[in-house]
């Protein structure tokens, strides 16, 4: 399989130029490592994981002979199994001048954050990468920032091929872990199912002391069945038959481990809310079809939850896109008392912009009157719309346009 460009590679050469240590978090297989590796050709820079049982116990014991033995410039991939590193990582740091010393990746678990941003505060620079994005995929890079107005949606849109239902079905049936994008149907169904038993099933044992793997199973069985809807604790514990309490502590180690996202609802003193419960995504849409067992693109294409699967898809591609983008943006979602939701609000230099997702071609354009809400607050309105399955940009308004999917 050849190297697929990631849109992270940029921020991470740009944040290696200016910290002395640079760590790359997220979920396992998402191709952290690769990245990692590829930027460093050419570079004498070594390499050691700390899968590898001899280095994990030399760096647990003896961090200061580690580093004699491993000398930076260095990769040293899964740190979290060794936190042991950071003191030592921190006193080479205060002594040498150069950027970009350590390139770090860690699976993101709570413990190894905390740990990381105490010792190395000022010092480190911490990236997220997630699966590959359709344009990923497809190798298209946008050279404009985001802002949802016509004209930048109409720059993009030169860029991409029409929009087409059976093709963004395909990617979201698929997933985006690096090793499945050439996979068969077979194949991917092994992929995932070795995925859950090897690294998710060892992971949660080491990083939420979860030992019971059918109650888990079950659990993330339910969580799939919920996705793109508001998380309900009460549910998720009566499916895999544990507490509430206990169905908190798992949602908080997958998101940990960046197996789910949690879109926080919007708070703000001036828009009243009712809701506080984050809703739940899958940051990979291939293991979510997995785990609830949609075995081909055309049965989840046409089944009951598609649109569910497509707020997924579209929830993840933004927060992909601002992962990765120069600059910072807030994603919220929005619903108060009367039950008016608005799915995203993208929060951005003190402009909201607020978004509908539609999985349909041609929605309903009504949709957008409810975005004055925004106009009742001090906050500054700025262009939005209604993502959708459009296949051109079609303005509805001065601020607002049907947006095909294929351009964040």
């Amino acid at each position: 399989m050849n190297y697929i460009e990631r849109t992270l590679e940029r921020k991470f050469l740009h944040m290696s130029s200016f910290f002395k240590a640079v760590l790359v978090t997220g979920a396992r297989q998402v191709g952290k490592t690769t990245m990692l590796k590829h930027l460093a050709e050419g570079q004498s820079r070594t390499y050691v994981s700390m899968d590898n049982a001899m280095a994990r116990t030399l760096a647990q014991t003896d961090p200061v002979l580690f580093f004699q033995t491993y000398k930076p410039p260095i990769i040293i991939d899964e740190v979290q199994k060794a936190p042991q590193l950071f003191e030592q990582i921190k006193i080479i740091c205060d002594e040498s001048e150069e950027k970009g010393l350590f390139w770090l990746t860690g699976s993101q678990q709570f413990n190894m954050m905390r740990n990381v941003r105490e010792t190395l505060a000022g010092r480190i620079g911490i990236l997220e990468l997630y699966g590959l994005s359709k344009n990923e995929i497809e190798g298209i890079k946008f050279s404009d920032d985001l802002d949802f107005s016509l004209p930048c949606l109409l720059e993009r849109q030169k860029q991409v091929k029409k929009n087409d239902i059976v093709d963004v079905f395909e990617h979201i049936w698929r997933g985006g872990m690096p090793q499945v994008v050439d996979a068969d149907a077979e194949q991917r169904q092994e992929y995932y199912n070795s995925y859950v038993d090897t690294y998710l099933m060892r992971d949660v044992a080491e990083a939420g002391g979860i030992t019971d793997t059918v109650r888990f199973g079950k659990f993330l069985t339910a969580c799939a069945a919920l996705t793109a809807e508001q998380i309900n604790y009460k549910t998720l514990a009566e499916a895999a038959e544990i507490s509430q309490p206990t169905a908190r502590e798992w949602v908080r180690v997958l998101h940990g481990l960046g197996v789910i996202y949690l879109l926080q609802p919007f708070s703000n003193n001036q828009l009243k809310r009712l809701t506080k419960a984050p809703k739940l995504y899958f940051c990979d849409t291939g293991l979510c079809a997995w785990l609830s067992m949609w075995l081909t693109r055309d049965t989840l294409m046409t089944g009951a939850v598609s649109g569910h699967y497509f707020e997924n898809y579209v929830v993840m591609e933004l927060v992909k896109h601002y992962a990765y983008a120069k600059s910072k943006a807030n994603l919220n979602y929005y619903r108060d008392s009367n039950a008016k939701e608005i799915d995203v609000f993208v929060e951005e230099n003190n402009l909201i912009h607020p978004l509908e997702i539609k999985k349909s071609a041609n929605p309903d354009r009504r949709e957008v009157k409810k975005y004055a809400l925004v106009d009742k607050t001090s906050l500054e309105r700025g262009c939005g719309g209604i993502i959708c399955m459009c296949q051109e940009v079609i303005p509805i308004d001065d601020k607002n346009c049907f947006i095909p999917c294929s351009l964040i």
